[in-house]
């Protein structure tokens, strides 16, 4: 064991060097280039396209194959990924994605051209009926389209849906969309590139939504309610039978917000709570590819009335097999075709795996995986009884304590956010974690809420890069490495 790590472990408690401990590219305080960094050639070019449409010459790295297999390899170890160690990002569940589905979407049946017939094409509509319709279940919705290539893009699509309903019912004045406080961001970005004005809700001194608050929000110009449930502490709403009944009794619809869906698998429907339209995050719930900037899918549900305005295509079943059709008042296309194919086929090879029982299974250890953290770390834990995730507030800036977790080998959670509570960490472990993942997850926290105040701002003294300029480094991305000539 070096000086360096002892002296670590006498200020942090811990006994073992962190599993991904990144000197091997970072060594005596000094970057180490990438190999494609230190030598390339320039080839020149040939082509028979326009002038203005090519250059004369191609600077390349000039690499035998180890060293392009040893570069890969290298900055796949430099990004820390699921396949790395647990993401407890509170909200973002980032589960595990079995590799199973991979095989399954690169089956040779999976490519077939869009534009073919549907009559040449019955397997993957047979496909897309089953997930529309299993979706559905799920949700306690009447019907689903799968169009919407992101959670995000379900959100715009559902209030686009609720709108056009509106305005087919006479009801086009309605101006207003209600978003909790501690609703995701999206939600209050959605609403106001829809058109509608945001009107914000306060939680109550339990976390979850203040019912004469609501009462009082509500009026003739209120289009829809966006919740989530349980909200993004964790809470289950249990008065959104009550809340359901005031949206409705003012002609409003009720919008759930899918990203916590995780947590209610096989044990609750938000259909049968009351909501109207919904948004699936099939990276969250069905553990498709998350991030990255996509493909992503985030299919749609909605109840009966509202069913004849979603988006087109949709596949019903017919007496000779499937077609593709346009619902009556279809607010028509928001992705070409039916959306991100092969995620698709990701999501339904995951809900075939885990049948009934298994997707109960999945909400019942992600509550249990969550609730067992929460339990093992010192930072205390505000609101509760709690599902799938959690809200800590840290004794010191949550900023700095993500940073020296990442000395410990894991990702920290989500920081500074809901504001609701003092500098959150909101952790979600996921259900895909093990017991033994877990106590290395409270070891993290525990050992960081150990260390003084001034020792945190030092942090984090072992990753190839310490403290970034986030400012900067968002407002002026670098993504060539040409952006290092000169360095």
């Amino acid at each position: 064991m070096s000086q360096e790590h002892r002296d670590r472990s006498d200020r942090t408690g811990e006994a073992s060097d962190p599993p991904h401990r990144q000197t091997r590219w970072y060594t005596g305080g000094q970057y180490v280039p990438l190999l494609s960094e230190k030598r390339s050639k320039t080839v020149s070019v040939e082509s028979s396209l326009p002038n203005d449409l090519t250059r004369d010459e191609l600077t390349l790295p000039a690499l035998a194959e180890p060293e392009v297999a040893r570069h890969y390899t290298r900055l796949s170890q430099m990004n820390f990924g699921i396949e790395s160690g647990s993401i407890p990002l509170g909200s973002c569940t980032m589960k595990y994605n079995p590799t199973f589905t991979e095989d399954v979407a690169a089956h040779p049946g999976n490519r077939v051209h869009p534009l073919r017939a549907d009559a040449d094409k019955q397997g993957i509509l047979h496909l897309l009926y089953d997930l529309q319709e299993t979706l559905a279940t799920v949700g306690g919705m009447d019907a689903v389209t799968l169009q919407p290539p992101a959670g995000a893009a379900g959100e715009f699509t559902g209030i686009q849906v609720a709108k056009a309903y509106h305005d087919a019912n006479g009801d086009g004045h309605r101006s207003e969309v209600i978003v909790p406080e501690s609703a995701h961001g999206t939600n209050f970005a959605s609403a106001s590139m829809a058109g509608y004005d945001v009107v914000e809700l306060p939680s109550n001194e339990n976390g979850r939504v203040e019912v004469d608050a609501l009462e009082a929000a509500v009026t003739d110009d209120t289009a829809l309610l966006m919740l989530t449930n349980p909200n993004t502490l964790g809470l289950f709403e249990r008065s959104i039978e009550a809340i359901a009944d005031i949206v409705h009794d003012a002609g409003g619809l009720l919008y759930y917000d899918g990203a916590n869906l995780n947590s209610l698998l096989g044990k609750a429907r938000p259909g049968d709570m009351g909501f109207d339209i919904m948004h699936f995050n099939l990276h969250k719930t069905f553990a498709t590819p998350h991030g990255g900037g996509g493909p992503g899918q985030g299919p749609i549900g909605v109840g009966a009335d509202l069913a004849p305005f979603l988006p087109t295509p949709q596949v019903r079943e017919t007496d000779d097999g499937y077609e593709t059709y346009a619902p009556e008042h279809s607010i028509g296309r928001v992705h070409e075709f039916v959306g991100n194919w092969l995620v698709l086929v990701k999501a339904y090879a995951y809900i075939l795996r885990h049948g009934d029982e298994g997707l109960e299974n999945v909400s019942e250890t992600a509550v249990l995986n969550a609730n067992y953290l929460a339990s093992r770390i010192e930072y205390e834990v505000p609101y509760g009884p709690f599902h799938h995730e959690f809200v800590a507030s840290a004794d010191a800036d949550a900023g700095d304590v993500a940073k020296s977790m990442l000395d410990h080998g894991v990702h920290p959670p989500t920081t500074k956010w809901p504001e609701i509570v003092d500098e959150a960490l909101m952790t979600e472990p996921t259900e895909t974690e093990s017991k033994r993942r877990l106590d290395d997850l409270a070891a993290a926290f525990n050992a960081v809420a150990e260390m003084d105040a001034d020792d945190l701002t030092e942090t984090p003294r072992t990753t190839a890069a310490r403290r970034i300029d986030q400012a900067s480094a968002a407002r002026n991305p670098r993504l060539s490495w040409h952006a290092l000539d000169g360095e």
